[in-house]
């Protein structure tokens, strides 16, 4: 089996949050685009927090992110995996994070979308790679395969994205 690669970040040089997820699922990797899974309540959350909403355009939403201070990224950068189940990862190789954080300085908190995108930057990323300091968090993962967590539970963790971003009234804040 072929390997598969993540998507470049999604991010802007003032950013000041990085979500992070593990590795693209297979309906992301086809679209080309971030949490691309229309059960993926990820697009449904940052709508509700800075009004990315699942129905805009893909690029539109992106822009939202970036115009709000939230870069988007993968902990891999490339992986073998049969499914689009983290469980099934494999052969693991991160993303190069000390080259993304010497391009972003004001990046001070990771989040990570689920425990496997925070147990891949633990093992493979961080005492390995150069990294400024980092608050580092874990947030329910919004797959589809983590349903048990309901929606308003998944948000109202999520809403941790907000505290470190300005309040800008241009933005939706939650």
């Amino acid at each position: 089996m072929s390997p598969i690669r993540s998507f470049e970040p999604v991010s802007s040089v003032d950013a000041r949050v990085l979500i992070l997820g593990s590795m693209p699922g297979r309906r992301s990797l086809e679209q080309n685009q971030y949490y691309a899974h229309p059960s993926n309540v990820f697009w449904k959350i940052m709508g509700e927090l800075v009004g990315a909403y699942p129905g805009m355009p893909y690029q539109e939403r992106l822009a939202i992110l970036r115009t709000a201070g939230i870069a988007l990224w993968d902990v891999l950068d490339s992986c073998v995996r049969e499914t689009s189940m983290d469980s099934d990862i494999r052969q693991e190789s991160a993303n190069d994070f000390s080259s993304f954080f010497a391009r972003h300085p004001h990046i001070t908190q990771v989040f990570f979308n689920g425990s496997k995108a925070e147990q891949c930057f633990r093992k493979f990323v961080q005492d390995k790679q150069t990294l400024p300091p980092l608050k580092l968090q874990r947030l329910p993962s919004t797959s589809p395969a983590h349903a048990g967590l309901p929606y308003a539970d998944k948000l109202q963790a999520w809403r941790a994205v907000m505290s470190d971003l300005p309040k800008d009234p241009k933005r939706k804040n939650a």
